[in-house]
């Protein structure tokens, strides 16, 4: 598919086994028990961003995961124990070598349909089906992805976070070269949206995705919407941002 391939040209450098760490922001505490932080990718003016969700045990979850400076990985490591390191699609498997390798204990989980692609360069431990049913963290495959796609539900003391990765873009164009290409001959911005790139390379079915999006819009107390790629948009905006990248399909 020639979107696909595009995307695999644009955004697969090689993964990095050892802790590589590329530049990135400080860590934002998002709620009580969610955190953020932004970083560089290889060769490319699009940012990547990471979560980090603690359960209500202590241990974390790790969404799309970014190597960090270890003045930030000590802040990290204060929060809880890395538990389950998410990379929630063939594309986003970067760093996971990396942390599974300075965390041998970490549950690396993906998506049914892009297992193979993130076995490629870590061992892949279970799907998000895998994942204990939780009430302050949940996973969930999109529909009309054929499985290459995941998501995560946050609730923390101030509401429910919508975590999803690259069927919604949140940003501005870029101006380089390859952010050009990926921002405006792709579709991915300006932001919210669903993006041309992914309605060729991700999305099979755009019913499915379109009511799915408009269910998570709808979450009750939903107080922000995460995408990996790049702005967090919080209170009112969340649902207004889900409801736009929709309008896309």
């Amino acid at each position: 598919m020639p979107g696909a391939d595009v995307l695999e040209r644009c955004v697969m450098a090689k993964a990095h086994p050892d802790w590589h760490v590329l530049a990135h922001g400080s860590i934002e505490r998002l709620a009580d028990n969610l955190w953020w932080v932004q970083g560089d990718l290889p060769n490319m003016s699009l940012k990547r961003v990471m979560t980090v969700a603690r359960l209500d045990d202590g241990r974390l979850v790790i969404h799309s995961a970014i190597s960090l400076e270890e003045p930030l990985m000590r802040e990290l490591l204060e929060w809880g124990t890395p538990a389950y390191l998410l990379v929630p699609n063939g594309y986003h498997r970067l760093d996971a070598p990396a942390w599974k390798r300075r965390f041998p204990d970490l549950k690396v989980l993906a998506p049914r349909g892009s297992q193979s692609k993130v076995a490629e360069v870590v061992k892949v431990d279970g799907s998000y089906e895998d994942f204990p049913a939780r009430e302050d963290v949940r996973l969930f495959t999109l529909p009309g992805v054929s499985e290459r796609e995941g998501g995560m539900l946050v609730r923390s003391k101030d509401g429910v976070s919508v975590v999803l990765n690259d069927i919604v873009f949140n940003m501005d164009k870029k101006t380089d070269l390859l952010g050009y290409l990926f921002t405006t001959v792709m579709g991915s911005a300006p932001g919210p949206r669903v993006s041309r790139l992914a309605k060729l390379a991700l999305v099979k079915d755009r019913g499915a995705l379109k009511r799915e999006l408009a269910s998570l819009a709808g979450q009750p107390n939903l107080v922000r919407l995460i995408v990996s790629h790049e702005k967090v948009a919080s209170g009112p905006d969340a649902q207004q941002a889900l409801q736009a990248a929709l309008s896309y399909l």
